[in-house]
């Protein structure tokens, strides 16, 4: 596998932490909007929890195929290798906010989270449109409109696929970067109070921050090992 997609993968699975904490509110309101016969049964209710998180995960392939064909595009105008690194650097240098975030050392990068709400205030509303979840194609759309939450770990993921220098890698990074949150969001919408309890543990998130970190670096490294 290629290391950028298992960057991608390790992020996400240890971001976890991140997303139990801030989609926690989104799992419960799914997850309680479904019928009480359904919620009575884990196994019952993991067809709509799967529904929910490719949803939200086929949002991350699109905007990671439109954000890698930007980065393409912005390459075909002036040398591809000099805008690349960059947009490498910035990639590092978000994970390492983000992991100190998760760390509970630094939370500059919540002001960032801030500017998305706006996209998310604007696209919210249709989710009242959908109704209740009934069905599990129902459950799937949901997940898709929860895929534009602004959330930091994903701004760094995409500024990765923005320097991958195509449509195709893009998707392929948000794709792998979504199947590394899946574990920690599919269980928390069976077992969500005991995941959240997991997720306030000091050093669980202190474990989480100091692995981002490091992969942020380990990020920065091999954009500026490219010139050397």
């Amino acid at each position: 596998m290629d290391p950028i997609l298992i960057t991608a993968l390790v992020v996400g699975f240890l971001g976890g932490v991140h997303c139990l904490g801030m989609c926690g509110g989104v799992v419960g309101t799914l997850t309680f909007s479904l019928d009480s016969k359904v919620q009575a049964s884990w196994w019952r209710m993991l067809p709509y929890q799967m529904a929910y998180n490719l949803g939200r995960i086929s949002s991350y392939v699109l905007i990671g195929a439109l954000f890698g064909f930007l980065g393409a595009s912005i390459g075909s105008i002036a040398t591809f290798l000099p805008i690349q690194q960059g947009l490498q650097v910035v990639a590092g240098l978000f994970m390492i906010a983000l992991g100190l975030y998760l760390g509970g050392w630094w939370f500059g990068i919540v002001v960032i989270e801030r500017v998305g709400q706006v996209v998310w205030k604007k696209i919210a509303p249709y989710t009242k449109r959908l109704g209740a979840v009934k069905t599990i194609p129902q459950a799937w759309l949901y997940g898709l409109i929860w895929g534009w939450l602004p959330c930091g770990l994903i701004y760094s993921m995409l500024i990765m696929a923005m320097s991958s220098g195509s449509a195709m890698d893009g998707a392929l990074i948000m794709f792998a970067f979504g199947l590394g949150t899946l574990p920690n969001l599919l269980l928390m919408g069976v077992f969500a109070f005991y995941f959240t309890k997991l997720a306030q543990n000091r050093w669980v998130r202190r474990f989480a921050g100091i692995s981002v970190i490091s992969m942020g670096i380990w990020q920065l490294y091999l954009a500026f090992s490219v010139s050397v």
